[in-house]
């Protein structure tokens, strides 16, 4: 089993090959700093697994012993490493694959982080596309 997945701007190209250990959502606050989002969804790899296949993605030190990964060009994450924590292992944002349904989550973590109205968004109306006025 494969999955390939690209940054907004395609500069950053990937592909995992195997099947994830756990796949998340994390709503701890790197991450929604990082993604300025209020969650982040994550599959977790061994790095063996992960080959980039087009561009360079820059890497920080966002905390700690945690290295993110993202496009330099158009500024999608892309990849966490924290060899501390999670040695061998990469995490890949889900939603830059090419078929983030493949990977569905299985738990949520960092839950002690989440934003206040998250565990209500269910109850917001809905539109498949922009509202109508």
């Amino acid at each position: 089993m494969s999955h390939s997945g690209q940054c907004l701007c395609g500069a950053i190209q990937y592909v995992l090959s195997g099947a994830p250990h756990t796949v998340a959502l994390c709503h701890c606050r790197d991450c929604q700093r990082a993604a300025g989002a209020p969650m982040v969804a994550w599959a977790m790899f061994p790095e063996a697994a992960l080959t980039v296949t087009l561009g360079q993605p820059k890497t920080i030190n966002s905390s700690g012993s945690a290295m993110r990964s993202f496009c330099g060009d158009c500024g999608s994450g892309l990849f966490y490493r924290n060899e501390e924590f999670l040695p061998g292992i990469v995490d890949v944002q889900t939603a830059t694959l090419d078929n983030p349904d493949a990977l569905p989550p299985g738990v949520q973590i960092q839950t002690a982080e989440r934003i206040g109205w998250m565990p209500h968004i269910h109850e917001l109306p809905e539109f498949s596309r922009f509202p109508a006025e």
